[in-house]
């Protein structure tokens, strides 16, 4: 099912991203994470690339099996880095090939040990060049990143709204934002889009915090700023990983139920392929009946 028909239809939508395992180790835990989840009935899931592309094939072969094995709709994501205009489409008609209707167009990180993105000679520079690519010859949906606290490569928050136009008018039919700990920061993103003309559904991004040095690290890389609070209130537990992941859930849950009753139309989940911080709050949303799921 294409998720903008899932949006048109059933909202709030709720959703999982994963990302490919490297070890039959991380295997176990990603299918262990979609067992759990699976009660919780999501609108769809989505599977990352790895740095640089390096899991395309795996990427491709988990979200097949999501569809097929556990009858939820998944979502690619799809990179242009590292890659040809031959070996996209090369791509594209692969994930056609096996009955994935949606893809999330994004440009990419460098290869890992790489700090500058540099295109491949025979590929494409942009994600708005991605989408048009997808689109011309393609019947996938597609959905895209947009960045609340402004693309860290932008140079000013009017360029990166602009550019962010132009992909919705490429063809874009819904975004997902990179994760943030502000809420404010995503209201006036969404007010700002309104102005410019963005009209697609703009899907909030949260990353529960489990981890005080992994989240650390994250966010420097993504360039999203902690509520100088909620960063002192980590700080003081960064030693005890059980209390943060206890504060980084209840703070993440009360982002939810902030961002569902001013009407975002759902809340895409950054699992790091584990669902205990998850299930928790999606069963603390469902005790404030912000959510229609039941647990099974």
């Amino acid at each position: 099912m294409r998720i903008e028909q899932i949006l048109d239809e059933r909202q709030p939508v709720f959703s999982f991203e994963f990302y490919p395992p490297k070890t039959p180790d991380g295997e176990a835990n990603l299918r262990a994470a979609l067992d759990d989840l699976k009660d919780d009935q999501p609108a769809f899931v989505s599977v990352t690339y790895g740095a640089g592309g390096s899991t395309r094939e795996k990427t491709v072969e988990i979200v097949k099996s999501i569809k097929q094995d556990y009858d939820i709709e998944a979502m690619a994501h799809f990179s242009l880095v590292g890659q040809s205009v031959d070996g996209l489409r090369r791509q594209l008609d692969e994930i056609a090939e096996a009955g994935i209707d949606n893809v999330l167009a994004l440009r990419g990180d460098p290869p890992q040990g790489e700090s500058e993105w540099i295109a491949h000679p025979d590929g494409l520079h942009y994600s708005i060049e991605l989408i048009e690519l997808i689109k011309s010859d393609y019947e996938f949906c597609v959905g895209a990143a947009c960045f609340p606290e402004v693309h860290p490569d932008a140079p000013s928050p009017e360029d990166d709204l602009h550019y962010l136009k132009r992909k919705v008018d490429a063809g874009a039919s819904f975004l997902i934002t990179q994760l943030f700990f502000d809420n404010q920061d995503y209201f006036n993103f969404v007010e700002d889009a309104r102005a410019v003309g963005i009209d697609v559904p703009i899907i909030p991004g949260i990353w529960p915090v489990t981890n005080y040095t992994q989240i650390k690290r994250i966010a420097e890389l993504c360039k999203s700023r902690f509520p100088d609070r909620f960063e002192a209130e980590l700080e003081a537990r960064k030693d005890d990983l059980g209390a943060v992941s206890d504060l980084g859930v209840a703070y993440a849950t009360l982002q939810c139920i902030e961002l569902i009753g001013k009407s975002a139309p759902g809340i895409h989940f950054y699992t790091l392929n584990r669902s205990p911080a998850t299930r928790a709050i999606m069963a603390a949303l469902r005790s404030w009946g912000l959510t229609a799921v039941a647990p099974a």
